[in-house]
């Protein structure tokens, strides 16, 4: 009897430790999927007047990109603009409906493939996000017709990380936030309760950033949030003092577009209208 059931607790204790070893090689892989996409530009989805762009990072990768042009195109100069960084398993060509539907009147659009999604070259490690966040703010500060003293961020879920790092490297003017966490620590207690927090290597840590912010900051998140549970979202909308919390009844993580519907989109629009103009 004691000697199977030593051999029980050296079998739990040989696998618990070999999950142990894996979680902590392959974290990257397990945060970042990296999702592919058909090969399509905006107006193979209906965005007409899209434009698909290429751009390189400054550690050599290349991206692709959507840039949206202001609609309707009745500036006499420069224009806002805002860029768009979607969830883990998105990819633009995913969220083109999206796109199409919650961008802001008058202000230039860019939404990016991370490395490693998508059609663009790499694979996602959590500085190499931050190297496209990077890439990204730069090309569309360097489109003729954009404002670069008035670019805004906006992001979702995984992009919430993306887009609060942008926040410290270059010279943003206001943030939208939608279903953020609070760092990649406090996700994986919540989805792997086994793994030992100190093999846990990924920051991703949204709290720490949002404390520092000096930008407005508005910030949406689904009361039925089960991934990243709506506390983690207020606790980030405390600690960034943002203007204001939309709590959306009956939406989860993934659809807070559609249960927020038109009072989602006419806030975006007015808080966007209202910072970067």
């Amino acid at each position: 009897m004691l000697g199977t059931a030593l051999k029980i607790v050296l079998g739990l204790t040989l696998a618990y430790l070999v999950l142990s070893v894996l979680a902590w090689r392959f974290q990257e892989r397990l945060a970042f999927p990296g999702p592919n996409s058909r090969d399509a530009a905006p107006a193979d989805v209906g965005i007409r007047d899209g434009e698909r762009v290429r751009f390189t990072t400054a550690d050599g990768v290349e991206l692709v990109g959507w840039y949206l042009p202001p609609t309707p195109d009745t500036a006499d100069g420069p224009v806002p603009g805002l860029l768009w960084f979607y969830g883990n398993m998105e990819t633009v060509v995913d969220i083109a409906p999206i796109l199409q539907e919650f961008r802001p009147p008058g202000v230039a659009l860019f939404a990016i493939d991370y490395r490693g999604y998508g059609q663009s070259t790499g694979r996602a490690t959590e500085p190499g996000l931050y190297a496209d966040a990077e890439a990204a703010w730069d090309y569309l500060a360097e489109r003729a017709e954009v404002d670069a003293t008035r670019i805004g961020v906006y992001g979702r879920s995984l992009g919430s990380a993306v887009a609060l790092h942008v926040t410290e490297a270059r010279p943003v003017q206001a943030i939208v936030l939608d279903s953020p966490f609070t760092s990649a620590r406090a996700m994986a207690r919540r989805h792997y309760p086994w793994a030992p927090p100190f093999l846990m290597r990924l920051q991703l840590d949204n709290l720490g950033r949002a404390h520092d912010l000096s930008i407005p900051l508005l910030v949406f998140h689904g009361a039925r949030d089960f991934i990243a549970p709506v506390a983690m979202g207020e606790a980030v909308a405390e600690a960034g003092r943002a203007e204001e919390f939309v709590r959306i009844e009956g939406a989860g993580h993934n659809d807070t577009y559609t249960v927020g519907g038109e009072a989602y989109r006419a806030r975006l629009f007015r808080f966007v209208e209202e910072r970067l103009r």
